[in-house]
Parts: C-alpha cells; structure tokens; sequence
C-alpha cells in the first residue's frame, strides 16, 4: 500500500485528521486495531468548545450535531448546596455543545466513507519502521494477511496505550504527569439531568458533576478513591450519594443505570511530540483531567495544526510547520493542563489536605463566583481558547 498519511488509530483525531486532509487534497490510509461497533460503543465525555463545533460544521461533519447536540451558554459552580451560574454569554459570548464523542466518531467514520478513503478496522501486530527516513512504514496484519503502508508521514493517534508514542527510541521523550488521589464513579442513566446546564458541585462530601447525553439521558459522576471497588457502590448507594452532593439546589430524578464505571484520574504530557515522520496526536501524547473537558479538543487541535503544516509541506515544499509541529501543540496543551489541574484542584476534596488548604479553597470559590474578572478568565478558557 502506498499513501501520503498513515494514520494509527481511528477515534476523533485521527478520524478528523483523514478528512481535513481529504479537504488539501493529500490521500490517507487509517487503521484501527478495534471493531467498528466498539469505536461506536466506547463512550467518552462530549462536551466540545465552541471553535471545535463550529470546525465539525466546516469540515461537513456538523449537521446531526446541530440537529441533536445540546447548545450551553453557561455553567452552574455548586458550593455545599448554593448554586452559582456562570453566564458564557454575557462573559465571552461563546457557548460549549454538548455531544457525545462516540456521536462524533459515527458522523465522521460515515464522511470517510462517503469520501471513499481507505479505513480498515481490527488490524493486529502494528509497527512501524524507518520513521527518520522520508519513507516510513506502518507494517501489520489484516484479515490474516500481512500488508506494508509506504507513506511520507505517519500520525500516531492511536491513544495513550497505542504503539505510536512505544515506539520512539527510549530517552527522545520527556514525560510530565500527576496522578490524583481520587477518581471519578460515573453512571449513565436513563432519566432527566438536574439542569439544562453542567452543574459542578463542591460539597464537605467530596465533588460531584451532574452533565447529559440528552434530555432523557443523564450522565453522573461522584468523587471516589481511586482503587474503589465498583461492588462497593450499588446503585441505592450511588443515588443517595448524588442527592447529598446536590444538596437540594436541583430536583435530581432516578432512572435505570445503563452504565457503572470508575475511572482514575491523571494529568500525563510528552515532549516533544514528533520524532522523524512520526508525529504524536491526542491522547497518545497527552491525558488532561476531565474536569476541564478539554481531551477531544485537544485532540481536534493537534490535527488542524498537523495538518496545515502537512499541506505547507506539499504546497510550498517547506517544512518549517512540521518542524515546530510540536512546540505549537505544547503551548495549547500546557494551557489546557493548567487550567483542567486548577478545575479539579479546586472542586475536589484531597485526602491530605489542611485546614489551611479548605480555607484557601472556599477563597478560590468565592472568588470564581463573585468576581465578574474570574468568571470570565473561566469562561474564556472552558469555551475554548483561540486556535491561533
């Protein structure tokens, strides 16, 4: 097989980067090691930033989203009970939409489809070979068969257990990472979310966040030990632990949990994010808590980045994009990591913290709600910073 991009994976990033590539004119193959039916099933957070949906629109991959995602002009921040919402359009005039990322990846796997461009799912064995050359290969098995991608670039967007980032030579990467004391206990459940709006909720009892799918689809999330035993939390326990945290700001409604999970919580960067033709993308260079939303559309930037610096490539035969590929990225990463470390440093309980600690975090929340500066420094970067 021959291409211009080889993409390893076959989620948001390296879903979006085939079409954006389509767009310049610059042929793709992706592979995926899942099913297609669990890319469809694997359900992630789908809150996207204002600039992102407004991209899915351009790119031709909008139009269900618009037609069923949620459009958010602002916030609730829940401290012991008492609401406060945070009014994005009065502060920035920008909104988040809300949408699940499973959604996402449905409507652009149907778009590669219609662009007819080569998408093979449940490949074994990838590797990849002569990437400081300017022929690398991705080498794997297909349907029992062995086949080779010789390609001028390779996009490793094959997610924080893929082989893409493995495969740089030890000692080229940095890594900078934290992992929290808590994780998160979510459920999906089949009735009405508390607010039209995300309500982040601070409570002595921990912190909880009460988001959607829909309507009729709530999506919940509690504080919890990170090594917690999910057979520890039935599902009266996880009920009566939502109605605590709310405190009574909102009428919470039960439904049927369709989904119970815990998953452990974590901020994870590498430097640089290229290595010869091989270049880094969404989660296989970076993880961000998800209190600040931020993973998909970190994901979407490193991709419109990557992509204009391959269309300079092919277009003006320059290389100078590609060569400060991952130093664009990382300013735009640090920033989300900042600002998702601040979200969940501020809205958690941390087991080792002080009574200096607890006062200084009541400070931070009054200031966020009373303060039309803070609120819009908030606002500012939940919506989405500028992409350039």
């Amino acid at each position: 097989m021959r291409t211009q991009v080889g993409i390893i994976g076959a989620g948001p990033a390296g879903l979006m980067l085939a079409r954006l590539l389509k767009l310049q004119g610059v042929d793709s193959i992706i592979i995926e090691n899942r099913s297609e039916e669990y890319i469809y099933n694997r359900i992630r957070a789908g809150l996207i930033e204002h600039w992102a949906a407004d991209l899915l629109v351009d790119v031709g991959v909008g139009e269900r989203m618009q037609r069923e995602g949620l459009r958010h002009w602002g916030i609730n921040i829940g401290i012991n009970g008492e609401l406060h919402r945070l009014d994005f359009k009065a502060l920035v005039n920008k909104r988040v939409t809300i949408y699940g990322q499973q959604e996402v990846v449905k409507d652009l796997v149907a778009r590669r489809r219609a662009d007819g461009g080569p998408l093979l799912f449940e490949v074994d064995g990838v590797t990849v070979h002569d990437v400081k050359t300017d022929r690398p290969k991705i080498s794997f098995t297909h349907e029992g068969r062995a086949e080779v991608i010789e390609c001028d670039f390779i996009a490793g967007c094959d997610g924080f257990h893929g082989i893409a980032r493995p495969s740089v030579p030890d000692g080229v990467l940095s890594v900078f990472e934290r992992e929290y004391p808590f994780g998160w206990l979510g459920i999906l459940s089949e009735s009405p979310p508390p607010d039209h709006e995300l309500i982040y909720s601070y409570t002595d009892r921990g912190f909880a966040l009460y988001t959607m799918r829909s309507p009729t689809l709530a999506r919940l999330y509690l504080q919890c030990d990170p090594d917690e035993d999910i057979e520890n939390w039935p599902d009266a326990r996880v009920w009566d632990e939502l109605h605590k945290r709310l405190g009574g700001a909102r009428k919470l409604e039960e439904g049927a949990m369709l989904q119970k999970g815990i998953t452990p919580m974590r901020s994870f960067v590498v430097e640089p994010m290229q290595y010869g033709r091989l270049f880094l993308a969404g989660d296989s260079a970076h993880i961000v808590p998800p209190t600040g939303a931020k993973g998909m559309n970190l994901a979407f930037a490193d991709v419109m980045f990557m992509s204009r610096a391959i269309e300079k490539f092919y277009t003006k035969n320059s290389g100078d994009l590609l060569e400060s590929y991952s130093a664009t990225c990382l300013r735009r990463i640090w920033k989300a990591q900042r600002f998702s470390w601040w979200m969940t440093q501020i809205m958690h309980r941390f087991p080792a913290e002080s009574a200096f600690d607890r006062r200084r975090q009541f400070s931070d929340l009054d200031y966020l709600t009373s303060s039309e500066t803070a609120a819009r420094s908030l606002a500012e970067q939940y919506v989405g910073l500028p992409l350039d």
